[in-house]
């Protein structure tokens, strides 16, 4: 008698996930970090920012490759509605947020909460700070950042993200 109640409670669940499955029909998107431009939201910045993924992209998460120039920094910022990540992946900088302080190194995630001021000090007088910066419910940054200044990645900053081939892990 059970295993004829779990067939059937399977037989269920899988009617409703077939019948629950929409199909968007648009194809998988792709973007190569070789053809891909960064930005620098006002000429003066010393933070460029390659977008990696957003609205654009079918996504209303912004995804971004993000590096400042040794002693760069962004404005006091804030995004109302949403958090915004950082994962350091080289570098070292001190985080503000409202009235508190950290230090950050390769290998710490950042999380910040909506709505709070917040700034980014790369404290190195001589080495680039890069983190994949991940914000949800975009609202509008992606495009702020496309409609800012086109400059290109380097190839050091593209290796930040791609270990040529040949080269053991």
């Amino acid at each position: 008698m059970k295993q004829t109640q779990r067939t059937v409670l399977v037989d269920q669940i899988n009617i409703t996930l077939k019948g629950s499955t929409t199909m968007s029909g648009a194809p998988p998107v792709v973007r190569r970090l070789s053809e891909l431009p960064a930005y620098l939201i006002s000429p003066q910045d010393t933070v460029r920012l390659a977008e990696l993924a957003g609205p654009d992209h079918g996504s209303s998460t912004s995804v971004f490759l993000e590096i400042w120039e040794p002693g760069g920094a962004q404005p006091i910022n804030s995004h109302e509605d949403s958090a915004e990540i950082f994962i350091v992946l080289a570098g070292q900088a001190q985080a503000h947020s409202d009235d508190d302080t950290v230090e950050l190194t390769a290998g710490d995630v950042l999380i910040l909460q909506p709505g709070s001021e917040h700034r980014i000090i790369n404290t190195s007088e001589t080495d680039r700070l890069y983190t994949i910066t991940v914000m949800a419910n975009d609202g509008g940054f992606a495009k702020l950042v496309t409609d800012g200044t086109p400059v290109e990645l380097t190839a050091e900053d593209i290796a930040m993200l791609v270990r040529p081939s040949g080269v053991p892990s």
